[in-house]
């Protein structure tokens, strides 16, 4: 079943969030399919320092093989 782990640097309101996960669900399913209760999305907030300490080269770098859309900073 998909699941989408999110990153985000801190900041976001709830309702964003909210809002992001739904959008990412709606795209899920009108490319893979699926139904509603097949997808699971977690949102984490994370400092800017941590965001180019960790996240950045640990999950973007790091995982070149399987990144489909790279960032362009």
């Amino acid at each position: 079943m998909p699941h989408f782990a999110i990153k985000l640097v801190e900041g976001k309101t709830e309702d964003q969030k909210k809002q992001l996960a739904a959008a990412v669900v709606k795209a899920a399913k009108d490319v893979i399919g699926y139904n509603d209760d097949a997808f699971s999305v977690t949102i984490e907030d994370v400092s800017r320092e941590t965001w180019f300490s960790s996240v950045y080269p640990k999950d973007i770098i790091a995982k070149k093989e399987i990144l489909y859309k790279e960032p362009g900073y």
